[in-house]
């Protein structure tokens, strides 16, 4: 079971990935993806959801669960049993709350052992960054009127407990 976001890069099972990419990147890659009809698939929002809408769902596989609170996420985060957990970055989650930013990540990290991890922005804020320091791979996509067909993509998982994140490496898409 894979995530493709575009062609040649995909998301593996057993993997907590950050994301960072335009709504039509990630739109795209779910919608294209047959898996989400086969797997027990977790959409995770905060107040308010980009990508929700745009989804095609209509496996009863799919469960969509809202945190309003951190507190909100953790529970769900402990209670979650599914083979892919897509998190939807909210910053508003955290407000006052941002203690509970590392405690969140590494349960994001635990769940990636087993399932497939996403989570998901379309650009990075502080508490993004905090949340993604515990990521095996952050990937970002560039914006289309950005630098066409770049990605950058990090690998931290051997760099995970040095506290910094690797050397990025910048890849030319072919199409």
């Amino acid at each position: 079971m894979l995530i493709e976001l575009r062609k040649g890069m995909p998301l593996h099972p057993g993997t907590f990935n950050a994301v960072i990419a335009p709504e039509k990147v990630m739109i795209s890659a779910l919608n294209s993806n047959a898996d989400l009809q086969r797997f027990l698939f977790l959409y995770v929002s905060g107040n308010y959801s980009r990508l929700l809408s745009s989804i095609n769902r209509s496996s009863e596989n799919f469960e969509v669960r809202r945190a309003f609170t951190a507190h909100q996420l953790f529970t769900i985060l402990k209670e979650a049993s599914h083979t892919v957990l897509l998190l939807e970055h909210d910053p508003t989650l955290f407000d006052g709350a941002e203690e509970m930013m590392p405690q969140i990540a590494g349960m994001l990290r635990d769940i990636g052992r087993e399932s497939l991890v996403i989570l998901y922005a379309p650009s990075v804020d502080r508490s993004f960054s905090v949340l993604m320091r515990q990521a095996d791979h952050i990937i970002e996509i560039a914006p289309a009127d950005d630098i066409a067909g770049t990605a950058l993509h990090h690998s931290s998982r051997s760099h995970r407990d040095s506290g910094t994140l690797p050397y990025a490496q910048r890849t030319l898409e072919v199409s």
